[in-house]
This record gives structure tokens, C-alpha cells and sequence, in this order.
């Protein structure tokens, strides 16, 4: 899978922070220094020290710059091997699956008016990026970032953002393998528009049931593309006759895709 140019600084510096010397309240570089010993612009530095603080190794200080964290007070942390194969997305789908359809719910109950179309705007932005020969998969963290807001619970966009640059692959695997097949584009297009007609329909429960559909079904679309043997499914999933008789099967993404056209 390819990776940005912030993704691979930012595993760089991790390795850099690990060296002797780079102990807890040793100061980073500047921004500009940084970008001229790696190649790179200000902006990627920017987001790759983005990813290292969310993940509590850096910390800022105000006038002072940026400095590594007391590694006593880091958060847990995924290891990057983790992305290393499919079977490992599917993992990261796992997890989203528990995480997201409570955001979901929770934004359909408390989602204001303003946080909705903010939501639909996320929505027509994926469709836009798409159109224009983009992957989408920044937009489509955008509008799941903006339905974590909209649940009104910070800690879930923290738990989110901690997560993301795994999420960012995970979908760049799925979104690859759904670019692929026009009806797998449009059952995307057709979930991710349910999900947003539940949250704007003030329905925690039908929000909750749409985001878990969406990000099950992504698993089963890998199947269907042949990224993924169905025994991977039933061994990191839940069994695989659960899978058939919840979620879509190939007729029920055909159908999905007359309904939406």
C-alpha cells in the first residue's frame, strides 16, 4: 500500500526518538530544520510531528518548541507492523466496527443542526474527490471525524484521532478494492448516506445498525474482490454464517445498487 510522505517522516522520527540521547525533554529540531535534513515540506513535517503528539510521543511548549514526551506518561501504542498485511486491516476494521457505530448513535442523539450539514458536506466532498481521480480516503476520515464531533464526546475523537493514520491504510486498502467495481463504489455511496439520514433523523438506533453495516460489509467486499480468503473472515471476524445472513452477499450489493441509481 502506498504510503505519504508525512507517514514515512513520521516513522522515521519514531526510530530517531528510540536512539540514545533523544531522552524525555530533548528538543526537537525546528520545523524548517527538520524539512531541510529529510527533503520534505514544512507541511509534511507539520503533519508527521501531528501524528507523534497524538500519539503522546512529543509534546509542545508554548515559545519553546517541541520536545520528546516522558515515555512514563505514553499512551498505549499500535505497532506499525500492524498494517503490514490484509488480514491486519481487517483488524483495524474490527476495531472501528466497536468504536464507530457508538459515535454514530451518540451523534444521533445529540447532533445539532449546524453539525449536520457539516456532516452532508463531508459527505458530497467524497463523491467530489472521487469524480476528480482521487481515493477519497482523506475525505472519507473527514466526514467520520465529523460525526465524532457531532457525538459530542470528546474522548471519542481522541480514541479516533489516535487511530487514524491505521484508519488512513485501512481504507486505502478497502477504497483500492472498491474503486474497482463500480457496484462496490455505489454500495459505499448508498451506506455512508444512510448513515447520515439516521443521524439527521435523530435515530441512535437505526445510526448504530448503518455505521456497523457499512464497515462489515467493506470487510466483505474484500472477500468478494479477492483480497481476502473467507477463513481469514471467520478466524478475525465474527463466524462467516453470521457474516452471510447479516450482511450483504453479491445479489444484495446489486440490488443496493438499483435502489441508489
Amino acid at each position: 500500500m502506498t504510503e505519504r510522505l508525512s507517514d514515512r517522516l513520521a516513522t522515521l522520527l519514531t526510530q530517531q526518538l528510540e536512539r540514545p540521547g533523544m531522552c524525555p525533554g530533548s528538543r526537537l529540531p525546528t520545523e524548517r530544520q527538520l524539512a531541510e535534513t529529510h527533503g520534505v515540506s514544512r507541511t509534511v513535517v507539520r503533519e508527521a510531528v501531528h501524528q507523534l503528539k497524538s500519539r503522546g510521543l512529543l509534546v509542545s511548549r508554548q515559545g519553546a518548541g517541541i520536545f520528546v514526551a516522558d515515555s512514563q506518561n505514553r499512551p498505549l501504542a499500535f505497532n506499525p507492523e500492524v498494517m503490514k498485511s490484509v488480514e491486519s486491516v481487517v483488524q483495524v476494521v474490527e476495531v472501528r466496527r466497536v468504536i464507530e457505530g457508538e459515535i454514530a448513535a451518540l451523534a444521533a442523539q445529540r447532533a445539532s443542526r449546524s453539525q449536520i450539514a457539516a456532516i452532508r458536506r463531508k459527505l458530497t466532498a467524497i463523491d467530489t474527490a472521487a469524480r476528480a481521480g482521487g481515493d477519497g480516503v482523506d475525505e472519507d476520515l473527514e466526514f467520520h471525524r465529523a460525526i465524532g464531533e457531532a457525538c459530542g464526546n470528546p474522548q471519542f475523537g481522541q480514541i479516533v484521532a489516535f487511530l487514524e493514520q491505521y484508519l488512513r491504510d485501512a481504507m486505502r486498502v478497502t477504497r483500492a478494492n472498491e474503486a474497482r467495481r463500480q457496484d462496490f463504489m455505489e454500495a459505499v455511496r448508498s451506506e455512508h448516506r444512510a448513515i447520515s439520514d439516521a443521524i439527521a433523523a435523530n435515530d441512535p438506533v437505526l445510526a448504530r445498525k448503518k455505521a456497523l453495516e457499512h464497515l462489515a460489509n467493506g470487510q466483505l467486499r474484500l472477500q468478494i474482490g479477492g483480497l481476502l480468503k473467507p477463513a481469514v473472515t471467520s478466524r478475525t471476524g465474527p463466524p462467516a454464517r453470521t457474516m452471510a445472513s447479516k450482511q450483504p452477499t453479491r445479489q444484495a450489493i446489486a440490488q443496493s445498487r438499483r435502489k441508489t441509481s
